[in-house]
């Protein structure tokens, strides 16, 4: 994500912080001495506010472990200013393995907010939780409550927060995926309206949370039908079979000048015949700004790719692009390269089968076999 940078590897996992998070510390940290012109307390909300951003990391971790756990990586975990982000290749197929992802981040804050409370117990504070003004109390009552919140709040059942995917994992669990997934759509965008009139009443800040799930939960729905569409469909009748390869040795120059006088942007790179890399645009173009036209094409093409069949379901095909670093995957038969896969060749294989889906909808007879 631009304007991200590492501040961690956890796990094998890393987490990044996006610069306008320092906004939000700073903004707060205002808010706070503007109210009572104190330096202590200013410090004190920003400290808070950054705890409560590790809280958040310790909920995307949730997520992330639970998802490794069934073989799905996370890509990074990403803190902004509205919250965590854990980016995984993917969500599980099996509805009851979502359901463990989905709410193994709520379930961290409740571990939390649990521990914060049996620390209030133990030292005979309990009353603290429900008396004072919350802003200002203690620790541990803060910690209490923010891990509340946050287990709260996640669990509405909106995409594309966690709620939203425990609902759409029980509806599957007894519907159809993409069924389920319209249902808990339609569901989560009724939040969101509920919430944008809450901001036109109340706080801007509800509208902004509004128009954050209207749009989660609309794509959400949108990538889901996409996926359920191209079920059925075999890799080889989207695939590009006119394709232009490359070796380890060609320099850049050979990859720029067919990159600039065909269509083609990605590039297998074969070595004895068998796919050593895939050399994609940007990756071409910054190798010829740091290296020249003369450096070879295996100092800049990438070893990390998707393989996929001719006979593949073409869903999941799109879900390993999906999850490679190089939107294009190779198409492999008997060991040996038969053509190459981009999202390009499947949005338009999609886009012919719902125009014939909307012809024989019409009456008009549909395609031959």
């Amino acid at each position: 994500m631009k304007w991200s940078f590492r501040i961690a590897r956890i796990a094998g996992i890393d987490v990044r912080i996006h610069a306008t998070f320092f906004l939000l510390l700073v903004w707060i940290a205002y808010m706070s001495w503007s109210e009572r012109k104190s330096v202590a307390e200013a410090t004190d909300a920003a400290l808070f506010t950054a705890v409560t951003f590790v809280i958040i990391v310790l909920h995307e971790f949730g997520h992330a472990l639970t998802a490794r756990a069934f073989g799905i990586r996370t890509r990074d975990i990403t803190l902004l200013p509205i919250g965590g982000l854990a980016r995984l290749e993917r969500m599980p197929d099996k509805p009851w393995q979502e359901f463990l992802v989905a709410i193994a981040g709520p379930a961290v804050n409740v571990v939390l907010g649990a521990i914060a409370v049996a620390a209030l117990a133990a030292s005979g504070r309990m009353g603290d939780l429900f008396h004072g003004d919350l802003l200002h109390s203690g620790w541990l009552v803060r910690l209490a409550w923010s891990n509340a919140f946050l287990a709260g709040f996640n669990m509405l059942p909106a995409f594309p927060m966690d709620g939203g995917r425990v609902l759409r994992a029980l509806l599957a669990m007894q519907f159809e995926p993409a069924f389920a997934t319209a249902v808990a759509a339609r569901l989560g965008q009724a939040v969101a309206i509920l919430f944008i009139v809450l901001g036109l009443a109340a706080s801007p800040m509800f509208a902004l949370i509004g128009l954050f799930v209207w749009i989660g939960a609309s794509e959400e729905n949108r990538q889901v039908q996409f996926r359920v569409a191209l079920a059925g469909i075999p890799v080889w009748q989207a695939m590009a079979t006119e394709i232009r390869t490359l070796a380890p040795s060609d320099p850049l120059e050979r990859a720029a000048m067919l990159m600039t006088r065909t269509t083609q942007t990605e590039f297998p790179v074969l070595e004895a015949d068998r796919v050593a890399g895939i050399l994609t645009r940007p990756a071409l173009l910054a190798a010829i700004g740091s290296g020249g036209l003369a450096a070879p094409v295996a100092a800049a093409m990438s070893r990390d790719f998707a393989v996929v069949s001719p006979t593949d379901p073409l869903d999941r095909a799109f879900l390993a692009l999906q999850a490679s670093p190089v939107h294009a995957a190779v198409v492999v038969h008997e060991g040996r390269l038969v053509g190459l896969l981009t999202s390009e060749e499947i949005g338009e294989l999609a886009a012919v089968h719902g125009a014939v889906g909307e012809a024989v909808k019409r009456g008009y007879p549909p395609p031959r076999a």
